[in-house]
């Protein structure tokens, strides 16, 4: 799937970071406005955002926000949105500017090692409307397991949507495959094995039959 629109300057993520940081600390950075003029790469900064909660470290908070966001975000990829959409009162909301300061910062170093190695490449991996729908299926089942409390799994399951997120902003096909791959492993151990996801499908198909 080709996304139109306008395309904003391809500034790197650390940059794009740098401006969301910036300002009054104690100011929300609104959900809804962290993709508005980023074009092709508007679902991975929203994903990117979406995901912070989840280095939280207090057990049962951060894959509470993250993981139903992402699966928002899963579901609009794989029913072909070309643009993210958010419901109002998740829009108005976000981290506050303090908290995208401190993720900045403690990203900083691999942010800037990452983007040596990552560049626009291979983006049929990323515009192909098939692609975009196994990006989207693997995130909404990524989010369901960030959304249980299996132990110790948020930063595994934060740091792997980061991946994800990166891909999609930085345009490379290549770590979207390396996502995919490390995707499908992360749900084949910790959701088929497990059956925990199996579950939760399962509860979900009961509610919609």
């Amino acid at each position: 799937m080709k996304r139109s629109g306008k395309r904003a300057p391809e500034a790197g993520t650390r940059a794009l970071l740098d401006g969301f940081a910036a300002g009054d600390p104690a100011e929300s950075l609104r959900l809804g406005d962290v993709f508005h003029g980023l074009g092709d790469r508007s679902f991975g900064m929203l994903l990117f955002v979406s995901t912070i909660p989840a280095f939280i470290p207090i057990p049962g908070v951060g894959g509470a926000v993250s993981g139903p966001l992402v699966i928002l975000i899963g579901l609009q990829l794989l029913i072909g949105l070309r643009q993210p959409w958010l419901p109002g009162f998740i829009a108005r909301r976000g981290p506050h500017r303090h908290a995208m300061v401190r993720f900045r910062d403690l990203l900083a170093p691999w942010l800037t090692r990452l983007e040596k190695l990552v560049r626009p490449r291979a983006t049929g991996l990323l515009d192909h409307r098939i692609a975009d729908m196994f990006t989207g299926l693997l995130l909404v089942l990524l989010g369901l397991l960030l959304s249980l409390p299996i132990p110790f799994t948020n930063f595994l399951f934060g740091g792997l949507l980061m991946l994800f997120a990166l891909a999609l902003l930085e345009r490379d096909g290549w770590l979207m495959g390396l996502a995919w791959a490390a995707g499908v492993i992360a749900i084949a151990i910790f959701g088929v094995l497990s059956g925990q996801l199996a579950a939760v499908a399962a509860r979900w198909l009961d509610m919609l039959m």
